[in-house]
Order: structure tokens, then sequence, then C-alpha cells
């Protein structure tokens, strides 16, 4: 048993904090970005997020890391054109291969001089993979401040829901194919 320990930790990759690895990505909205509401469309939006994390997930893992899921995607207010939207992320928590990334969206006017204001966030999970797309190991995070802390702690409860979801949708899933109601 102890040779498994001992590999295990010979394993371990070395941590990293969690500032080497964070990221703002920012953009300002044009007419491009609109959609029939005249507002910036969240599709737009969502693939910010995508970017930003995606490069926070790439750094931390050392290579490439593609998104898995994004879970909680929330819209608290709509963007304009002329907003300059700032995409904040980092990496909340690490498994063997896989790193949830937070981010925070931001958005002030371009032109003037007020605070940004929290116009959304997410939460997404990345899996590093090798050349071949498989899975390979990421180096634990390691939380800095309190924050930083807050934030691994309720990414490691996101995680345990996340899991349990797919648990139940998948013994339904083999409960309606064993009753032939597979569809």
């Amino acid at each position: 048993m102890e040779a498994v320990t001992d590999q295990a930790v010979t394993d371990q990759l070395p941590g990293k904090p969690t500032s080497a690895s964070r990221t703002t990505l920012s953009h300002i909205m044009t007419h491009n970005d609109t959609n029939l509401l005249g507002t910036v469309h969240g599709g737009v939006i969502m693939k910010l997020v995508d970017d930003a994390a995606g490069a926070v997930a790439g750094r931390h893992s050392g290579g490439p890391a593609v998104t898995a899921s994004m879970d909680e995607m929330a819209f608290l207010e709509p963007v304009r054109v002329g907003d300059l939207v700032h995409v904040k992320a980092q990496v909340n928590w690490v498994g063997r291969s896989s790193m949830e990334v937070g981010v925070r969206v931001m958005a002030e006017r371009w032109n003037e001089s007020d605070p940004a204001t929290q116009v959304g966030s997410a939460y997404l999970v990345f899996a590093a993979v090798d050349a071949d797309g498989r899975p390979r190991r990421v180096p634990p995070v390691l939380p800095e401040t309190e924050r930083d802390e807050r934030r691994y702690q309720e990414a490691q409860i996101r995680r345990t829901h996340r899991l349990a979801r797919r648990r139940a949708i998948m013994e339904l899933r083999e409960k309606r194919a064993a009753e032939g109601l597979d569809d």
C-alpha cells in the first residue's frame, strides 16, 4: 500500500498559485455584437468567457485544455454598444486532469470614468489534453487569499453536485432502458 502512496506523491506535479494563470480579456462592444433588441448578444459574451477561461486553463495546465462544460452562466445586466467589457478568469479548483475556471464579466462605458459593474459570471470545467486528445495530469492550484480559498471550497461543492447530477441521470436512463422505455 505504501508503494501506491509513494507513487502518487511522485506523480504529483508542483502546485501553481491562482495568480500564475489569472487573466483579464478586454473587448469594446460594437454594433456587430448586438442582438435584435440592440444589446450585446449573450453568445458574444459567452464566447469571450470561454476564450478567457480557455487561456487560463491552458496557462495553468501548461498546454492544451478543452471546454468540458459551462455551469451557471448568469447575465446580470445588459451590455450595450460602446461598453468596454472585461472578462476576468482564474482557476478555482483542480482535479487530476480537469480544472474549474471561475469568470466574472465586468462592463464600463468606453468614454466614462465610472467604475465597471459586474454584468455576468460563469463557471467552466476544462480538461487538459495531450497531443492525441487524451486527458493529461494538471498541477494542483494553490489558493493565495481568503477569497481564493472560498472559491476553491465552493468549486468542490459544485463538482460534487455535477457528479451527483450525472450519476442520477445515468441511473434514470439505465432504469428506463431496462423497462424498454429507451428513447
